[in-house]
């Protein structure tokens, strides 16, 4: 492969890269910064606003064709991963939150393999395991607590999140990428909206400190975030994005580290190299191009 080549592809998977790095942050913000015990308002408050911003930005309406498949992928990417996702924050201590999306590549591989009819390079697969075995070392840190609803939570928001990423590359729907972003963030908190009013308490009066929480997830943790996810999904392959999903873990284990004190011992070293070993690795072996079929567009 040339220089011109392969020097974008990296750029890109530095930028997409930012994306579940900025999530990692997610769970030390939550645990430290937002009222507790209120998981699908702190999602509802982190995409719906950012989702309005976008829209408005934007001014670009989907047509249609495009609804029922933009509502599909607001569902998996915003609406189930996001509620899920702070489930697992508030029941789980830091890492252990994401530290089931290991198995995110290989759902993807997965996917691709059986519907797609590709045969995932033996590279891919080999470091998505070396993925999953990191995360494992990282799981016999002392200290971790299997909260079985928590992990559960992070297993299923896992799976919505493959199945969002393989949909978005595949489906590809013809529209701007902060229209994109700004359509499923909004579709999602739309979806989100009932589930926090029914199920959590209402909100005490904020402080100023959980309203810079708040700010921080929606300017960052889906505004900024989601659109460099999304670049991401439009640039690099499916299973190549979703290996850097393992950052995110990866993230959250070295600031519960670095700014609460948490333990690293010598086997989650182990782990962390491992997984960053096993994400270069993806990046590596999704590089090199196929032959592949042209994704469907919605027009």
């Amino acid at each position: 492969m040339s220089a011109e080549k392969t020097y974008p592809t990296w750029v890109d998977a530095l930028l997409t890269a930012l994306a579940p790095a900025i999530w990692g942050s997610t769970y030390i913000v939550t645990t430290e910064l937002l009222p507790p015990d209120r998981p699908f308002t702190a999602a509802l408050l982190r995409t719906l606003p950012a989702g309005i911003l976008l829209v408005l930005y934007s001014r670009h309406l989907p047509k249609r064709a495009g609804w029922g498949r933009l509502a599909v992928l607001a569902a998996l990417n915003i609406g189930f991963f996001q509620a899920l996702l702070f489930v697992a924050a508030y029941r789980l201590p830091g890492g252990l939150a994401a530290v089931v999306g290991a198995i995110q590549p290989l759902l993807v591989i997965g996917l691709v393999w059986t519907l797609d009819r590709r045969q995932p390079a033996y590279l891919a697969v080999c470091a998505s395991l070396f993925g999953v075995a990191g995360m494992a070392a990282l799981l016999l840190a002392p200290g971790a607590v299997w909260d079985p609803i928590g992990i559960a939570a992070a297993f299923v928001g896992t799976a919505c999140m493959a199945l969002g990423t393989y949909l978005t590359r595949r489906w590809r729907p013809a529209m701007p990428l902060l229209a994109l972003t700004g359509w499923q963030l909004l579709l999602g908190g739309l979806m989100l909206a009932p589930v926090a009013w029914l199920v959590d308490p209402p909100l005490p009066t904020l402080s100023t400190t959980h309203m810079l929480g708040y700010a921080y997830l929606s300017l960052f943790g889906a505004l900024l975030a989601y659109a460099l996810w999304f670049r991401g999904i439009a640039r690099l392959a499916p299973v190549a994005v979703s290996s850097l999903g393992l950052l995110s873990p990866l993230v959250a284990v070295v600031m519960g580290w670095a700014l609460l004190g948490q333990s690293i011992t010598g086997l989650s070293l182990v782990g962390l190299l491992t997984v960053l070993g096993s994400i270069l690795a993806v990046q590596w072996a999704s590089s090199v191009p196929a032959s592949t079929p042209q994704p469907q567009v919605v027009r």
